[in-house]
């Protein structure tokens, strides 16, 4: 058992259903984005996504798509998300996983990347545009490192491709909750009960859900399904409309 699926096991004992939290690095800005995590943390988030920004993050949607282009923009570059990530790691006692896109790993270099991530105390990554069977190099490295690689299961991937993927995860699984990028509306249902059955029988690892959590509700509904719940993109556009000082009060309402 990795060291980031102990904490989350050690964290589940203590709730029925853990908040995985996301920001973009350097957005609003690098001040405001430590004010976030300061806030998050002291409203009892579990664990926290830090994605460094991408020109063309593919699997988000257009207010993660904004906010990257913005934090980009603003100054936002590799060397100062490693440095701000460090910081927060050092400073909070929760797990912080990096996200972003391959592109960045290979241009920076896989073993180099990886080893820094390390040393800055992140205890995994997702890279959403790496399958398992071109991730040698990254597997590799990871392992080296011991940090996790947090791979992506999807409801239209099939049972065995489920299993396979679950061979090269460690940590938990990140399961999407539709087809399509981040932010769009996620209908709660029957049919998502179906799909994480599926999940859940394709693994032993923890199940963490995404892409279309936004409220109290959706938490609740998936209590006894996962083991986390992820709010990305319902946080940004709080941000957006009502400045850094509301995210406190909302993160504390989802659980």
């Amino acid at each position: 058992m990795s060291a980031l699926e102990a904490r989350i096991r050690q964290a589940k004992s203590k709730n029925d259903i853990l908040l995985m939290t996301h920001i973009v690095i350097g957005y609003p800005s690098f001040a405001a984005s430590l004010e976030i995590v300061d806030a998050m943390v002291e409203a009892g988030v579990d664990l926290m996504e830090l994605q460094i920004p991408f020109s063309e993050p593919m699997a988000d949607g257009p207010v993660i798509l904004a906010a990257n282009q913005k934090a980009i923009a603003a100054g936002s570059t590799v060397e100062r998300c490693f440095a701000f990530a460090a910081t927060v790691a050092k400073k909070h006692p929760i797990p912080f996983l990096f996200m972003s896109y391959y592109n960045l790993l290979f241009r920076a270099g896989v073993g180099s990347f990886v080893a820094r991530m390390r040393a800055a105390g992140v205890h995994g990554a997702i890279v959403p545009d790496l399958p398992p069977e071109e991730a040698g190099e990254y597997l590799d490295a990871m392992q080296a490192a011991d940090t996790d690689p947090i791979f992506i299961f999807s409801p239209s991937t099939s049972d065995e491709r489920l299993r396979q993927i679950a061979g090269h995860a460690r940590g938990f699984v990140y399961c999407v909750a539709r087809k399509g990028v981040t932010g769009l509306h996620t209908t709660f249902s029957a049919e998502l009960d179906a799909y994480l059955a599926r999940c859940r029988a394709a693994t032993r690892l923890p199940l963490a859900l995404g892409f279309g959590v936004q409220d109290k509700t959706d938490v609740a509904f998936l209590r006894g399904k996962v083991d986390i719940a992820v709010v990305g993109t319902a946080t940004l556009r709080l941000i957006d409309d009502e400045g850094v000082s509301a995210v406190g009060a909302f993160v504390r309402g989802l659980r």
